[in-house]
């Protein structure tokens, strides 16, 4: 299958909360400007036509603050012990630092998904 998306989505692992929704873990695995993908350990009860608020705390390497992104369901996928969701960005409060992490992730995934430890060029969100 081959994706057509206008923006890149960007691997990562963060961690994420949906406020009033998730009882386990949540990651966010992927994220670009207009959407993300997140999974929940456990089944999660999400609507259609309803916004979310996803509080994301970013990996430490990116040395970027938590922030909030205002969600849409675009899918979900339910499995025995975990649930994906992909969601349409609708709007962050803090569009600095959100704009501020998928800058780190596209420098990420231009230098390289695997450049960890010493000799890795530092990112600078300025």
């Amino acid at each position: 299958m081959v994706e057509k998306r206008i923006f890149t989505r960007y691997k990562t692992i963060a961690k994420a909360r949906i406020d009033g929704i998730s009882e386990g873990e949540t990651l966010l695995k992927d994220l670009s400007i207009t959407g993300c993908m997140v999974e929940c350990t456990s089944y999660v009860g999400i609507e259609a036509n309803k916004q979310y608020k996803i509080s994301i705390l970013p990996e430490s390497a990116a040395n970027i603050g938590e922030f909030e992104l205002l969600v849409e369901l675009k899918w979900m996928r339910n499995e025995a012990y975990s649930c994906e969701i992909g969601f349409i960005v609708v709007k962050s409060p803090k569009g600095k630092l959100f704009q501020r992490y998928v800058d780190y992730l596209s420098w990420r995934y231009s230098h390289g998904n695997s450049m960890t430890g010493s000799g890795a060029p530092e990112f600078s969100p300025e």
